[in-house]
């Protein structure tokens, strides 16, 4: 007698449904989506005890005859595709025929359903997979399925479920991410009796994500059409609001996916601007062509496959880019009294002309004037006199920009922050971040061109570093000489460095260096080459900037006030902290009671 055998078909479809329903949240996911493809209108979501107890879905939707009602509970038994042909454009969330035979077979399980405008309805009781009962009953037009014990005859699969609450908490997440994706739909979802979500219907995206995370000031809009693709939705802005992981709801198609090319274009978006490594809050919707994807792909529809993957990714970068670049609100953007140079800035902080400084009201003395439009980097602040605070007058046929007044720099509070007004707010600058992110913008450009401007140091410097990052400064070294940096072992654990970028200052090569060796010791050997350089860049940009407690006179901060404005992103440093803090005129009369 042979070692194979048959399963018996109850072993078999139990097997089977392990790959659909995973957890109580699993079912609740397999039964909304079959409710938004009979174009329910609103949907009630009721659980006892994390859904381990009992799970039931009411829906307005279609309803179904008697006949498709005992067929839906078949394996393989779909309304929504009949031949080969449909999986090359799948429109609806489901399309398998799967999930209800999958939990019926774990679970004692009721459908009760009502064609709209029929007489009566069709009630259908299962056990374990096996038909109990089919009687005619009066229900509601639509669709009701309750579902008890869930894996009641699968005790190695309840077991690894976790506590009641646990299981709430993932049901809540499906509900609130579909009721994201669906705002014409209302929805409920109680937990033995307590409301937990409610929805009601609304116009759109933006009034159902409001009804869900109320106001939310620290995300950005995202929007781009571009190659037939269309991306919409709300990402958390540049500036981090501490260290937190937020959720992350990605439709495709207006199906819930999980996909790394999606997951890679987002985080090398940020990682544009930043080089801290994040896992930032998204709510992003891609729609694609129904022919240029593949949904057929898991068994619980939670991944898909791109035809013009490359594309996707790049529409997607290219959409959240736009979006952090300009993620400070028109009135942040800092308008200073800076010279035309009669170049054309390729980056700068949306509402403003290319290449050109927003008019003023007022502008420094006439040498600050004859000043050239943009520094070396060597030069960074300090090429600026160190002359006491010039007067400001007014200049002449200058008025107030269409888009504001100018940001005009008062003074320094404790010589660590930059104070700076214009007609509807104080602003407040971090100078060395800010001055952080200039540098660091102006070595990555001055990178596309070649290397940066190395300098000879006197007395070479020797440091002894732990092996580790002995061997990070070794294995970026290519790199490091890229950016000026010249270090070389010099027996066991030292290193000798002999040259670094002109833009350091010879006291603050060794902090530097120290800093680099840190950074690279966590870095991959693997990494790509503009991680390393970027991590590189931002370091030495760290410590080249102002420090805090720096005195700079008017001359200095209008300098960098201007040259933060170049920069594609002025709201964070490389290093992902808060460039500018804005208290606006609104919230200054809230609190001296003046509104």
């Amino acid at each position: 007698m042979g070692k194979i055998t048959r399963l018996p078909t109850e072993l078999a479809n139990q097997i089977a449904a392990g790959e659909v329903v995973e957890r109580p949240a699993s079912a609740v996911k397999e039964l909304l989506e079959n409710a938004l493809d009979a174009s329910a209108k609103r949907i009630i979501v009721d659980i006892e005890f994390g859904g381990k107890k009992l799970i039931r879905v009411d829906d307005d939707g279609e309803g179904m005859t008697p006949e498709d009602a005992e067929l839906a509970l078949e394996r393989h038994a779909t309304s929504k595709i009949g031949q080969l042909d449909d999986l090359g454009a799948i429109a609806t969330l489901g399309f398998r025929g799967e999930a209800l035979p999958s939990i019926a077979s774990v679970s004692r399980l009721t459908l009760r359903t009502r064609l709209r405008r029929a007489r009566h309805g069709t009630e259908i009781r299962v056990d374990s997979g096996a038909t109990v009962s089919t009687q005619d009953v009066g229900v509601p037009e639509g669709t009701s399925i309750e579902v008890c014990d869930l894996f009641c005859n699968v005790p190695a699969r309840r077991k690894f479920l976790k506590s009641d609450a646990a299981e709430s908490t993932q049901i809540s997440r499906v509900v609130t991410q579909l009721a994201l994706g669906y705002p014409e739909v209302g929805f409920t979802l109680r937990s033995a009796g307590r409301c937990l979500l409610q929805c009601p219907p609304v116009k759109g995206f933006a009034d159902r994500f409001f009804q869900i995370y109320g106001e939310r000031s620290d995300l950005v809009e995202v929007q781009k059409t571009a190659a037939g693709l269309r991306v919409y939705g709300y990402v958390a802005a540049l500036v981090d609001q501490g260290a937190r992981r937020g959720p992350q709801n990605i439709f495709v198609n207006g199906r819930v996916v999980k996909d790394r090319t999606i997951t890679h274009a987002i985080n090398e978006a940020y990682s544009r601007a930043t080089i801290k490594r994040r896992t930032p809050e998204v709510h992003l919707f891609l729609e694609v062509p129904l022919d240029r994807i593949d949904v057929n792909v898991h068994p619980m529809k939670a991944e898909v496959r791109f035809l013009e993957q490359s594309l996707v990714h790049e529409v997607l970068r290219r959409a959240m880019t736009d979006a952090l670049v300009g993620d400070a609100p028109p009135n942040i953007a800092l308008r200073t009294g800076a010279v035309d140079t009669g170049k054309s800035v390729s980056r700068s902080i949306p509402g403003l002309v290319s290449g050109m400084g927003a008019t003023s009201r007022w502008r420094p003395a006439a040498e600050i004037l004859k000043r050239p439009g943009r520094m070396e980097i060597a030069d960074a602040l300090t090429g600026l006199g160190d002359t006491a605070a010039v007067a400001i007058t007014p200049g002449p046929g200058t008025m107030p920009t269409a888009e504001g007044a100018p940001l005009i720099a008062l003074g320094q509070f404790r010589d660590t922050f930059i104070i700076a007004v214009d007609n509807e707010a104080v602003v407040i600058i971090d100078q060395h971040v800010a001055h952080e992110r200039v540098l660091f913008e102006q070595v990555m450009e001055r990178l596309t061109e070649g290397r940066l401007e190395s300098q000879r140091l006197l007395e070479p410097l020797l440091l002894d570093l732990p092996p580790a990052q002995h061997s990070g400064l070794d294995s970026h070294a290519s790199d490091l000489e890229r950016l000026g940096f010249e270090i070389v072992s010099f027996g066991g654990e030292s290193v000798r460095v002999t040259a670094a970028p002109s833009l350091l200052k010879r006291t603050e090569c060794e902090g530097a260096v120290r800093a680099l060796a840190e950074d690279l010791e966590g870095l991959d050997r693997g990494a790509g080459v503009d991680e390393a350089l970027r991590r590189i860049a931002a370091t030495t940009a760290c410590h080249a900037a102002v420090k805090a407690n720096d005195a700079l006179t008017i001359e200095k901060m209008t300098y960098l006030l201007g040259e933060l404005r170049r920069t594609a992103y002025s709201t964070v440093c490389p290093h992902g902290r808060p460039v500018i803090l804005r208290l606006t005129r609104l919230e200054l009369e809230k609190t001296f009671q003046r509104i």
